[in-house]
């Protein structure tokens, strides 16, 4: 138990940091605009691509795991979906943005810091992989989805344009790429810039985390949406128990694998969600209430999973042969 609260606590704790911290000074929310810049186009890119640019190439070809994750991930927003539509009679533009609120994991500001400090940088090649492909599938997935609902203004040919830009120009899928060009290239930067990415690059989660708390002081709970109910046990429940079994089904991954896609399943609702209710004016207090009741009932869940999966309790491959 100490070893999962000295993971847990310093992740946690950046969070709560950030909390405190804008309760306390009350900055405007346009303070954090500089901040989220240099956490989403320089530290968290310089990240992705040290990582990845030290990874043997084969190791990026994995589209096994690729699809499983993305699989899983597709069938938790179809049935959030779905259960929006049957159970709450929501609109399309409404369930979809559910759908999202309970696949749509903080994999970006989260997910590299917490596996690679629970799994070491062995867990860097698949939080890269999960992060640019899910990312990818959720920028089609809002405007596609928002477009059926009659919410999108674009025309077809002007909606695909805007999603390619989306996926091209994304900074961590840019940074991606050149990682994985630099480890086919077997490319070594020079000495000075080496260091230059290393300092950026630690400093990606600490600052990650302490603007996802700011976000969350920003934000506050108004009141809690009768959808949540069924949200919350799917999004940080369901979706790594699903994401278990299906990859010990497909099966032969590596354990830090396994347990890295288990790991970013159980996060917490990005606050990217928030961002797209916003961008469509749809269900934009409700998914701020996820995010935040997300983000404060998986201290308890990720911790418990954690201690699962340091303990030897959770077995990497649920049906070995």
């Amino acid at each position: 138990m100490a070893e999962i609260t000295g993971l847990v606590l310093p992740f946690f704790g950046l969070i709560l940091l950030g909390f405190v911290a804008a309760k306390i000074t009350r900055q405007p929310q346009e303070a954090m605009g500089w901040l989220n810049t240099f956490i989403i186009y320089v530290s968290l890119p310089a990240l992705f691509f040290k990582l990845l640019s030290r990874t043997p190439i084969e190791q990026l070809a994995r589209w096994d795991f690729v699809l499983t994750s993305m699989f899983v991930t597709y069938t938790i927003f179809a049935l959030v979906f779905a259960m929006a539509i049957l159970l709450r009679r929501a609109p399309i533009a409404d369930a979809t943005v559910q759908g999202l609120a309970g696949a749509y994991g903080n994999i970006g500001y989260m997910g590299p810091g917490i596996a690679i400090l629970a799994f070491g940088e062995p867990a860097a090649v698949p939080v890269a992989l999960i992060f640019c492909f899910e990312n990818i599938m959720h920028f089609t997935i809002a405007p596609m989805m928002m477009a059926l609902s009659g919410d999108e203004d674009r025309t077809p040919a002007e909606l695909a344009v805007v999603v390619v830009r989306k996926i091209a120009f994304h900074p961590f899928i840019i940074a991606t790429a050149v990682g994985v060009g630099a480890a086919w290239l077997q490319f070594v930067p020079p000495l000075p810039v080496s260091r230059m990415i290393d300092y950026l690059a630690q400093a990606a989660a600490p600052c990650a985390l302490f603007a996802m708390g700011v976000t969350l002081a920003l934000r506050p709970l108004k009141r809690v949406p009768v959808e949540l109910g069924f949200i919350v046990p799917i999004k940080l429940i369901l979706h790594p128990l699903l994401m278990y079994l299906a990859m010990s089904w497909i099966g032969d991954f590596e354990p830090v694998w396994v347990f890295t896609a288990v790991l970013l399943a159980s996060l917490p609702t990005a606050t990217n969600v928030f961002v797209i209710a916003q961008q469509y004016s749809v269900w934009v207090e409700r998914a701020s209430a996820t995010v935040l009741l997300t983000t404060v009932s998986s201290v308890a869940t990720v911790s418990a999973l954690l201690w699962l999966i340091t303990s030897g309790t959770l077995p990497a491959d649920l049906f070995p042969g």
